[in-house]
């Protein structure tokens, strides 16, 4: 079947095709960067946060109704609790810290790798515990070694704070401080620039750790630990390692050995690491089931609007396909030639969306900071449009295939 007889009977009506023909444009391109989008949003919240078997792992805050204990006091406290959560059944591995990752809520400092610098190199998550993190959490270790027991302080934040000699960094923190390095234990680092800033060593290195906000980009990955129990009141947090499947059961336990040690005296509170990534990535995962929703609307209007439109085409046309059937044309021919219109109609439609797409990513990357749009979201919007069409189509299609010489002709001199 020749091409242009089709294409001279489309212009003589324009306007259906048209509209067709901006519906599947305007839908590609829509299409093509929110689903860009949802990718890149689920790649941002399935990263890891660096804590091995993050489903194991509760955190426990426990804070005293008084604050006129001791330091000392204090520190025999925490020391005490802490033993208690290791002695239950089914407890991995107990450590004292002041924050965890994804919480949204922490302590940040600025290191630099040498005094004289302008600025700091970054901001880093701060994270200290007087209890290997390394073996609680399950950080891989990549160079270097964990703090010794003799490394660790514990301070009294309410008086002069002690400067401490050595610091564990990630692997993405330790390459923007030293990008052209290759080992990096042993080397010095600052808290701050100038010449009252603070210097350790670095002893160790973790492959990932994830920062308090877990911020898009590498800032999410600046993390460092100190070997410090930090004290200003009788407040603690414990971050524990369940065995496989006791997370739950031990989460209940463990407030009760806590309440019981206090005298019910004291304020509990859990809360799981899946539970601070689910709201950490609450916002992220309510936009892509969003843009999901946006997208299967779009499709179901552009098919409605292509049935529609075939349909009516159909109903104006009886007379004209009965015709053609009366004078030797088969089902096939009727069913290819609609099939054969719908997709130059789409096509043109799936032309204009791609260079819709296009500009419409230019737009986000320039104004919103989003990725270029990867070649493949284009290939797979077209080979979906095309085939969109083809099904929207198919049925009206066949139905004016279907109509009998005698009745489409009926009433014809």
């Amino acid at each position: 079947m020749e091409i242009r007889p089709i294409l001279s009977a489309l212009m003589r009506n324009k306007t259906g095709p048209v509209l067709v023909a901006v519906q599947v444009a305007l839908s590609l391109a829509i299409l093509a960067n929110a689903l860009h989008i949802v990718n890149v949003r689920q790649a941002i919240v399935d990263r890891p946060s660096g804590v091995a078997r993050e489903e194991d792992i509760f955190h426990i805050r426990a804070g005293g109704l008084s604050n006129e204990s001791t330091f000392n006091e204090m520190v025999a406290t925490q020391n005490r609790q802490a033993q208690l959560l290791r002695a239950i059944p089914g407890v991995v591995s107990v450590a004292q810290v002041n924050q965890v990752p994804l919480s949204q809520s922490g302590n940040n400092t600025g290191l630099a790798a040498d005094r004289k610098q302008v600025r700091t190199t970054t901001g880093a998550a701060f994270y200290v515990s007087p209890d290997s993190l390394v073996k609680t959490w399950g950080l891989k270790l990549v160079e270097g070694r964990d703090f010794l027991p003799t490394e660790v302080v514990d301070q009294d934040s309410t008086k002069q704070i002690e400067n401490l000699k050595v610091v564990m960094l990630t692997l993405p923190m330790a390459r923007k401080l030293w990008p052209d390095a290759t080992s990096y234990v042993g080397k010095p680092l600052y808290f701050g620039t100038g010449a009252g800033a603070d210097e350790a060593r670095v002893v160790g290195i973790v492959e990932r750790l994830a920062s308090t906000n877990a911020e898009v980009g590498e800032r999410g990955d600046m993390s460092i630990i100190q070997p410090l129990r930090r004290i200003t009141t009788p407040r603690a947090m414990y971050t524990v390692r369940a065995e496989p499947g006791q997370r739950d059961r031990l989460m209940k336990e463990a407030e009760a050995v806590l309440r019981k040690d206090g005298n019910n005296r004291l304020i509990v509170r859990t809360v799981t690491l899946e539970a601070d990534r689910t709201s950490r990535y609450r916002a992220d995962r309510g936009l892509a089931w969003m843009l999901i929703a946006v997208s299967v609307l779009l499709m179901l209007v552009t098919a409605s609007g292509i049935v529609g439109m075939a349909s009516l085409w159909v109903t104006q046309r009886r007379k004209q396909i009965g015709v053609r059937r009366a004078l030797g044309a088969r089902k096939v021919d009727i069913l290819r030639y609609f099939l054969i219109e719908n997709v130059m109609i789409t096509s043109a439609g799936v032309a204009a969306g791609l260079l819709g797409a296009l500009a419409l990513n230019h737009l986000l990357v320039t104004s919103l900071e989003m990725t270029r749009l990867p070649a493949g979201y284009l290939v797979v919007g077209a080979a979906v449009f095309l085939g969109l069409g083809v099904a929207a189509v198919y049925g009206p299609a066949w139905r004016a295939a279907s109509i009998s010489p005698a009745t489409a002709t009926r009433g014809v001199a």
